[in-house]
Parts: C-alpha cells; sequence; structure tokens
C-alpha cells in the first residue's frame, strides 16, 4: 500500500503508514547489531506537546539541551544556527559528548564564535559545538570544537571516536569574502577539540561534501556528494595511507577514487530492487584538490564516470556501506524519477546493489518528503529526518516495512494558514541506546529523547 503524508498526518498511529516492502528493509538490518530484537510496530499517536515544542508518543519525554541565542558555558559566545548532523560518544564515567554541526553560510544569524587554535578562516561562520551531558542528559559543558568552517551539513563517526564534519560547499578563497578555500572534511575530538584543531583533510577531497562512513577494518572512508543540479555528485572512497587509523591519521593522506559502474552513468536509471552490479570500478580522481575544474566535471576517460542526483546520507553496518540519493527529478536532467534510494556496496564482493527505492511509481514511500539524515535505532529499524513541506516528523521504518511517526515538530514561523516548520535533523542515539539525541534546524535546538524503547 502507498502511505501518503495525508495519511500518516491523519492517522498517526503505529499501524496507520504499513508499507510492504519487508525483504528490502530487512536486507538494510541483515549482519548488524539493529538485526538482534527488531520491533514490529511502532509507539502509538502522537500526543500534542503542551508546551508546543515537540510531540512524542505516550510514554516518552524530551529535553531540551541546547537553544540557539543562548550562551555557551564555555563563555565563548552563543550557541550558533543552524543545527544539523550530529553524533554521540561515550565518554569517561558514563558521559556522553555529542558533537553537533552547524550548517551556517556566509549569511547564518548566529555564526560559531571564533576560537584561537580552533578557526580554520576568520570568515567562516560554519563549525561544530560540543556537549558534555552526564548519564541523566544534563548539560555538564558546551563549547566550540571547531570554527571557521563553511555550511557545516553532515559527516559521520570514526572507529577510534572522533567526527568527521563535512562542508557542503565549493567557495574558493575570495568567495563570499572567504579567505581560504573551502570544501573540505575536518577531524573533531569532541571531548578534546585541541587535539585535532582545525586542519583541512585535504587529500580527501575538495567538493561539496555530505556524509562518510568509515570501514573499520580497512580504514577506507566513503563520501557522499551532495549535488543537486546537474553534474549530479559522485561516490568517492578515500584509501590513506595509515589505514589502521587513530585521531589525526588522516592528516597523512591517501588516494581518492570515484565509482564508476559500468554502463551505468547515473544511477537514477536503476529503479529494480534487488539489481546488482557486480564489476564496480574505483578511478583515480585526476585532481582532489579541484584546484580548476570541479571534481565531477574531470575527465574520467573515454568511460566516463557514474552520477547521481542528492547523494545525502552514508553509513556502514554488516560489512557493507549504504548510502542515500534523497531524490531524482528527470526535469532537472536525471534519467529517472524517484523520492529517494538507499544503495548498498560490499567491499569484498566489489558488487553494489538497489536495496530501496521510494515513488513516484512503486509501493515504497515515505509519506513525507526526501528521507535526508538517517540512523539505525539501537532496537532495530531506521530512524529517518525528513526534509521537505508542511510538518515535519522523525518517522521510523520497521525491519518489516511500517513507518510510523515517531516525532513532530512544532510550527516555528508563518501564520496558521500557511504555517512553517523547522527541518528534523542530527538523529543519533547514546551508546547505551536509552536516549535518542536530535536537532530542529531552525531555530537550533537539540532534544533528548527518552521514553520506552523496545
Amino acid at each position: 500500500m502507498t502511505a501518503t503524508r495525508r495519511q500518516i498526518l491523519a492517522r498517526t498511529g503505529a499501524s496507520a503508514a504499513g508499507i510492504a516492502f519487508s525483504g528490502a528493509v530487512s536486507e538494510l538490518f541483515t549482519g548488524t547489531a539493529a538485526a538482534q530484537g527488531l520491533g514490529r510496530s511502532g509507539y502509538g499517536p502522537l500526543v500534542p506537546d503542551p508546551d508546543g515544542l515537540l510531540d512524542l508518543p505516550k510514554g516518552f519525554r524530551y529535553k531540551v539541551l541546547s537553544r540557539e541565542g543562548d550562551q555557551l558555558r564555555s563563555g565563548e559566545g552563543k550557541v550558533p544556527s543552524n543545527h544539523d548532523g550530529m553524533a554521540a560518544f561515550a565518554g569517561h564515567r558514563g558521559r556522553v559528548h555529542l558533537v553537533r554541526n552547524h550548517e551556517n553560510r556566509v549569511d547564518g544569524r548566529i555564526p560559531v564564535p571564533a576560537v584561537p587554535g580552533l578557526t580554520y578562516d576568520p570568515m567562516g561562520k560554519g563549525g561544530c559545538t560540543s556537549l558534555e551531558l552526564d548519564g541523566r542528559n544534563n548539560v555538564l559543558g558546551e563549547r566550540v570544537a571547531i570554527a571557521g568552517t563553511a555550511v557545516n551539513c553532515a559527516g559521520g563517526p570514526t572507529p577510534w571516536g572522533t567526527w568527521l564534519t563535512c562542508e557542503e560547499t565549493e567557495d574558493r578563497a575570495g568567495t563570499n569574502g572567504y579567505t581560504k578555500d573551502h570544501g573540505f572534511i575536518f577531524e573533531v575530538d569532541g571531548a578534546d577539540p585541541r587535539r585535532t584543531g582545525a586542519i583541512p583533510l585535504t587529500a580527501m577531497g575538495r567538493f561539496a561534501h555530505e556524509a562518510i562512513a568509515v570501514d573499520p577494518d580497512s580504514g577506507i572512508v566513503y563520501e557522499t556528494e551532495d549535488a543537486f543540479e546537474k553534474p549530479f555528485g559522485l561516490f568517492y572512497r578515500f584509501l590513506p595511507h595509515k589505514p589502521r587509523g587513530g585521531t589525526g591519521s588522516l592528516r597523512a593522506g591517501g588516494a581518492l577514487e570515484a565509482m564508476r559502474v559500468p554502463g551505468v552513468p547515473d544511477l537514477s536509471a536503476v529503479q529494480e530492487p534487488g539489481k546488482s552490479f557486480d564489476r564496480v570500478e574505483w578511478v583515480p580522481v585526476p585532481d582532489p584538490l579541484a584546484r580548476e575544474t570541479p571534481i565531477r566535471l574531470q575527465d574520467f576517460g573515454p568511460k566516463g564516470i557514474t552520477h547521481a542526483q542528492k547523494l545525502e546520507g552514508c553509513y556502514w553496518g554488516g560489512g557493507s556501506v549504504y548510502f542515500v540519493s534523497s531524490f531524482a527529478h528527470s526535469a532537472e536532467g536525471s534519467a529517472a524519477d524517484h523520492f529517494g534510494q538507499v544503495w548498498k556496496y560490499e567491499p569484498r564482493r566489489r558488487r553494489l546493489t538497489l536495496v530501496v527505492v521510494f515513488g513516484p511509481d512503486t509501493d515504497i514511500q515515505l509519506p513525507g518528503e526526501s528521507p535526508d539524515n538517517i540512523c539505525l535505532a539501537p532496537s532495530g529499524g531506521l530512524m529517518v529526518c525528513e526534509d521537505g513541506g508542511g510538518a515535519q516528523h522523525v518517522l521510523g521504518v520497521t525491519r518489516q516495512g511500517e513507518v510510523y511517526a515517531m516525532a513532530r515538530g512544532a510550527q516555528n514561523i508563518g501564520s496558521a494558514e500557511e504555517p512553517e516548520w523547522g527541518e528534523f535533523a542530527g538523529v543519533t542515539f547514546a551508546p547505551d541506546g536509552a536516549t535518542m539525541y536530535l536537532n530542529c534546524y531552525t531555530p537550533g535546538t537539540t532534544f533528548a529523547v527518552t521514553g520506552p524503547w523496545s
């Protein structure tokens, strides 16, 4: 059955939006820790929040950890705007370190405060902040983790407990007032930011980065490029010179390659879930720094390279890397239309498989638009941040394929007749699985959600 936005808003109960694609969803969790103890439904209808911030199912509670414009506990300035990608790391004595991106462009309302030793470009308004929490999600500290970067959208955790924050821009020095080139990845240690500083990992490429995932065995880093205008983005892998990893190891450099699927210049043309390609090739990137030409426009030889519109989420699980194309529009130059694809690449077999495709001509549709940030829930299933028009949700997807509303944001701008809603981002879970952390993009707000996680 097809679940529409109208249906899920009218019937936000657990069984309101069942979708029969259990085989595809099961594939997402095969071989992962999340494959154990999977629930078969959601948590019931959403209960309106009397404070008008976050609607949750009965039995769940939220705590506001941080809001833009408040003072950072470090005294370095105000909490910056545009809360985006985020990850949670275990600290000492049961503490948790949350590392949070701020996707500030040059017009960002509240920039990440410039801090000596942690600032890359004094004219960059983006960066990361780090929150230190105790076991009850009380905020013990909040400070700048990196500053002077630009458009920090997503990223991903490393196996050694640091965060790789990604700049989703290709702006050069002299553009928009910047004094340095942008479009890089930076390593951030949320517990001790001065260990990592503000050093661009230039060998990992200069392009509109979205997210990364690290193979814990080989140390290879997979990277997505978020490009929605033709020519679309590429899917990359970075082969580090120091594959055993460790904080600072990626500074030693490595080789950047782009994925080529023979005979498939555009991934949107593949519409059949389960379709596999066993001859995936990896082609060296001619100029990773894109000194003269953006990477996606560079010459990859007579066979070309494989593009895809809006490559976003990326994560590792079960010996494979999964990555998301949020949508493809033929009117904008894609080979075909879809409302979201999930791809799986198996490095040992060099095999690429289309796991899930969402609408418009399939039975598999999320009730919102364009899946964006995603994470695996410790008890099983996916949590998906919706990025579209109208009321914004965090949607759960069970292994059996049932889609349910886990959270709904409050109207924050506009009139009752034409409301505007803050996008959700940065969904992640505490290391012990007892808390879901979540950002509202604007106005920037970070929540901790606890309750009867099954």
